[in-house]
């Protein structure tokens, strides 16, 4: 716990293995920056289609799972914004299971329903991972994760509240009338975007980040619309991936891309950044 905690804090460099023997759900080689932001980790990745018809809770969905192992993973739900898809959150899958999870991007039950519905259906596509997907034998019941875009995002944060016992979340431009989420006790990273319009950062991301206790952090992306996570991007991957394995992995390999975090500077694609480092 010592070396974990040192190295957590940028104090002192602790061999690889060491920390693999104290921790058992380290997955994938030592990242690095290259690493981190590529495409592509070191899983290959099969997939599985999930139809509504036959799921209860959510509306069916995809199911994305490192291949060829018998190591057991956490497990992530990923829910669109108000009247998206599954297909609007598609290039997550691939980019987190080839890291070392089992991720499941979903449908709703309607393309209207708002936050507190949509936290309900991330719950239960979860339940459906864990019980009775194909890939419930490589998941870890124990190491779950929500995460979701605009009201999608707005039903992380619900999630979050109603099951305490998830181990991280991740509101992606998330939408919500409520504003305070100081009942939350999973650790959050809020992503927001410097020009969204729809769920403007004053009023919904920042205040979200304000209210959640520690551990918590935000991420601006500098320039960016309320839609930039519905299409591959490098900052919003580099900071989830890094954020999923701190949490969901315990794997303090990855707080280097936590704490203290990024430039903000004026050429940097990250406009704000704030956390409850050390970490």
């Amino acid at each position: 716990m010592l070396a974990s905690a040192a190295l957590a804090a940028g104090l002192c460099a602790v061999p690889h293995t060491a920390l693999a023997q104290e921790n058992p759900y380290e997955r994938g080689p030592d990242p690095t920056e290259s690493s981190i932001e590529a495409p592509l980790g070191s899983y290959d990745v099969g997939e599985d289609s999930v139809s509504g018809l036959f799921v209860s809770g959510f509306g069916g969905g995809t199911v994305y799972y490192p291949e060829d192992t018998d190591e057991t993973f956490g497990a992530v739900a990923i829910a669109p914004g108000f009247t998206a898809g599954q297909s609007s959150m598609s290039w997550y899958g691939p980019r987190l299971a080839s890291r070392g999870f089992v991720v499941m991007t979903i449908d709703t039950n309607s393309r209207f329903d708002q936050p507190a519905s949509r936290g309900d259906q991330l719950l239960a596509a979860l339940d459906y991972m864990v019980e009775d997907s194909d890939a419930a034998d490589l998941i870890d019941p124990n190491r779950l994760a929500v995460m979701g875009h605009s009201m999608g995002g707005g039903g992380t944060l619900e999630a979050s509240v109603d099951r305490p016992s998830l181990k991280a979340a991740i509101p992606l431009t998330g939408w919500n009338l409520r504003k305070n989420w100081s009942q939350s006790q999973v650790p959050t990273l809020v992503v927001g975007a410097e020009n969204d319009t729809v769920a403007s950062v004053g009023s919904h991301s920042e205040p979200f980040y304000e209210s959640l206790p520690p551990e918590k952090a935000y991420v601006e992306l500098a320039g960016a619309s309320h839609f930039a996570p519905n299409t591959s991007n490098t900052d919003i991957a580099k900071y989830s991936i890094a954020w999923l394995k701190r949490y969901v992995d315990n794997d303090t390999r990855y707080t280097q891309f936590i704490c203290p975090g990024p430039d903000t500077g004026w050429f940097s694609d990250i406009s704000e950044y704030r956390s409850t480092c050390p970490m």
